[in-house]
């Protein structure tokens, strides 16, 4: 058996294809499935089945596309109401896949319907726990309603319990969640790799001998996530169509003029450093990077046409990444100038400081505006600071108060997106492009407060 990772670092995930040198089962596959075929080609193998651990809150899934394309069978939960064929199948029930024996586990606690996979070659053993068991944690249990968290945080509790007495200890464990995504729950240990032995020696979901002490723990660290997952199950269990991934005719300058005049969603791919010095006013910054697709999916309007702004290579890139989140279809204005993409529209800029910027700049009547989560914000924060997470900032507008505002985050990445959102609605910003953790040597007056509990998940941030 060889498992091949496919990262999806922008989400945070890995899908996997496991192949026994000739045919190859397909997890968790992204929308995106070009990477897939590109793997399988390369090691030479073909492609008899796809497989869907769960019906997906952070991404839409290929794994209808994949299994369409190559004749594939449709391994998919059969209590599942999805809209489109597929294999049903169930707890407890094997099936094969060349040398390899698949046999689905049901792991309840991320979805009512969760699966897990053990596969088998007779040698050796891999577990697939997708939303399940991951490197020093467990998937979150408050995406499904409010009203099911606490009996499917009991669920996780014993479903891990359940997967790891089911593995062999020495078997490798592949989940789908825990690198980055927020449908992780801390502590995740940020390893790489590991098997169940070692989970079950260090995971706190294997480790705590009270179920109630870990369900209260697990919910009381749960935090905000991003608002597009909400489209998400709806649309992977109707089945998703192919990812368009084809960058559009860049628009005329006149066009993108009157797009920016409208108030339409204008958005710039370019370096936050670069957009702070100059860019086309109303447009707003999502620099292009590891969590772009996260932070513009969770902050923008949903279902609003989309200009995007930057060289060619950014713009490809972004279209792939936002159609993973199913975000289609947006207009581009390629190029990296503001002023030759739009010669008649209004120029804008910002300053943009460090920690020492704050000290020698802000005057006393002038407001620190903290856009972290609220519970960033709850364990430490720039004192006499307002906090209004990034992902609120849109309709949470009319509760900052008058006057220039000084807007930070953890690294800079959160603070120039606000940043050029609040110019944007017509406020006087200064973007301070700095790391939190560095204001208090700064001289920054800092007010930190113990937390007597299991730490949240950092935030992902560039």
């Amino acid at each position: 058996m060889d498992v091949v990772v496919i990262e999806t670092t922008q989400l945070g995930d890995r899908s996997y294809l496991v192949h026994d040198g000739s045919v190859a089962l397909v997890i968790d596959p992204q929308r995106d499935t070009d990477r897939v075929d590109a793997a399988a080609r390369e090691a030479g193998v073909r492609i008899t089945h796809v497989a869907e651990t769960h019906i997906h809150n952070d991404y839409l899934t290929g794994g209808l596309e994949l299994a369409r394309t190559h004749g594939a069978s449709y391994l998919v939960n059969a209590a599942d109401p999805v809209k489109f064929e597929r294999q049903p199948i169930r707890d407890g029930e094997t099936v094969r896949v060349g040398a390899l024996t698949v046999k689905a586990v049901a792991t309840p606690g991320h979805t009512h319907t969760h699966l897990s996979f053990i596969v088998d070659d007779g040698g050796q053993q891999a577990v697939f726990s997708g939303g399940s068991l991951l490197y020093g944690s467990v998937g979150r249990t408050d995406l499904v309603g409010a009203g099911d968290t606490l009996g499917l945080t009991h669920d996780q509790y014993s479903s891990v319990r359940r997967l790891a007495g089911e593995a062999e200890p020495g078997a490798a464990l592949f989940p789908t969640h825990g690198f980055g995504s927020f449908c992780s729950s801390g502590p995740a240990s940020g390893a790489g790799s590991s098997t169940i032995g070692e989970q079950l020696a260090s995971n706190h979901a294997l480790t705590d001998p009270d179920e109630d002490h870990f369900v209260r723990e697990l919910i009381a660290n749960l935090t905000a996530y991003p608002s597009y997952y909400a489209h998400m199950g709806v649309t992977n269990t109707a089945g998703p169509g192919p990812a368009d991934l084809a960058v559009p005719e860049s628009l005329d300058a006149d066009e993108l003029a009157r797009r920016l005049e409208a108030g339409e969603w204008v958005v710039d791919l370019r370096r936050r450093v670069a957009f702070a010095s100059s860019h086309l006013r109303g447009s707003a910054s999502f620099e292009y990077g590891t969590n772009f697709s996260t932070y513009l999916g969770w902050i923008l309007p949903w279902g609003e046409q989309l200009t995007l702004v930057g060289s060619r290579d950014d713009v490809e890139r972004a279209i792939r990444d936002l159609s993973r989140i199913g975000i289609d279809a947006p207009d581009a204005a390629l190029g990296t100038d503001p002023h030759s993409l739009a010669p008649r529209a209004a120029l804008a800029s910002y300053p943009r400081v460090g920690w020492d910027g704050v000290l020698a700049g802000r005057d006393p009547q002038d407001t620190v505006v903290d856009v972290r989560r609220a519970d960033e914000y709850a364990a430490s924060r720039v004192a006499g600071a307002v906090n209004v997470p990034v992902h609120e900032l849109l309709q949470r507008l009319a509760d900052l108060p008058a006057g220039k505002l000084w807007v930070h985050c953890t690294t800079g990445y959160r603070a120039g997106i606000a940043a050029s959102l609040l110019q944007r609605a017509g406020r006087d910003v200064v973007h301070i492009d700095a790391k939190f953790d560095d204001a208090g040597a700064a001289g920054i007056p800092v007010d930190r407060i113990p937390v007597d509990s299991t730490p949240a998940p950092a935030a992902p941030d560039a």
